[in-house]
């Protein structure tokens, strides 16, 4: 369903989400996940979280080869923070229970290093890193609710409070002081600004683009990303990354709107495994001033695509950053594995 009256507000970042895939390449790799969050039993039960993730090969003839494909379940509750409380994965990895009891926020990524047999590239690795940042995303649904009288944010706000801010002034380009956001803040939280209808970025015509999702229940929330690598047919013979990502909302109405939307293109020096090239393009952001961040993807330039996760989260802080790129920028790591999976 397409909102046509939705116009959009001035204090807005930029507002042109992405319509459509690129056509697979010949001799190219592709990997696709979504993360999907839920609450089943209402603002006030747990989040549930379905993450799907597949890697597709293109061979030279154009044929689809399956090269790996993951699935993750996620329970977290809201005692006392986001906790998680289950987590399943398929295929499994070691020591996978040593996250359950763990705050799905700050920390719980360097908990996963330390503890957990995941293989950094891996499908499973992914999906296990997304999960603090889109359980942080999944709360624009229930900041939706309540602006729609739906829900009071106040029971949230309570239970809180023990928990340190994670937004706070000069985070990142949104967030600046002085910014557009914290100037309308309203008892202390910004207003609701709705992105656009979000396009869809399925292709009839390749019905393999993409792997299999559900459609997302009310006040559901996605997390989708698209990463393509392939080499450049020329004597440098760089290696070539198109990526796609997105954070959107369903409306009751069924009305899936864009929270948030990057496209990057980058190039990897095959010799070194170092990032030859790298520039965003914002699609759709939510503050006026977001958009000033997008010169930061080219600060990993030069620097090794093995550790990138790392990097990033040392290098790329401040107001002239951006968290949700930052999230882009750090899936690249995974771009040594691909390209040693192409056809």
């Amino acid at each position: 369903m397409t909102d046509t009256t939705w116009l959009p507000d001035p204090r807005q970042g930029t507002t042109a989400p992405t319509a459509g895939t690129p056509a697979r390449r010949p001799g190219s790799i592709r990997r696709t996940t979504t993360v999907d969050s839920t609450r089943p039993g209402g603002f006030q039960g747990p989040l549930a979280q379905l993450g799907r993730a597949r890697d597709l090969a293109t061979t030279r003839d154009g044929k689809s080869l399956v090269v790996a494909r993951a699935e993750m379940k996620v329970r977290t509750e809201f005692s006392d923070g986001p906790v998680v409380a289950s987590l399943t994965l398929d295929p499994g990895v070691r020591a996978l229970d040593t996250l359950v009891g763990k705050r799905a926020a700050s920390g719980f990524r360097a908990a996963i290093d330390e503890s957990v047999g995941a293989e950094h590239g891996s499908l499973e690795y992914l999906l296990l890193d997304e999960i603090p940042g889109a359980t942080l995303v999944s709360g624009f649904a229930m900041a939706v609710a309540a602006e729609r009288g739906e829900f009071d944010m106040e029971t949230i706000r309570v239970r809180a409070t023990s928990q340190p801010r994670l937004q706070v002034p000069d985070l990142c380009a949104g967030w600046q002081a002085g910014g557009t956001l914290l100037t309308n803040l309203v008892d202390d939280r910004p207003p609701m600004l709705m992105g656009p209808a979000a396009l869809p970025v399925t292709n009839a015509d390749d019905p393999d683009a993409w792997h299999t999702s559900e459609p997302l229940p009310g006040h559901g929330m996605r997390r989708a990303r698209r990463i393509d690598v392939w080499r450049d047919t020329d004597a440098v013979g760089l290696i070539r990354v198109d990526v796609f990502f997105r954070d959107s909302h369903m409306a009751p109405d069924g009305t899936e709107t864009v929270v948030h939307e990057y496209t990057v293109d980058a190039a990897v020096d095959p010799a070194t495994m170092t990032f030859a090239a790298c520039a965003a393009t914002p699609r759709v952001l939510p503050w006026r001033e977001c958009p000033e961040a997008i010169g930061s993807a080219g600060r990993i330039v030069g620097l090794p695509v093995l550790g990138l996760r790392p990097e990033v989260r040392a290098r790329l802080v401040g107001p002239s950053t951006c968290t949700h790129l930052n999230d882009v920028l750090r899936g690249l790591e995974d771009v040594d594995r691909l390209a040693r999976a192409l056809p």
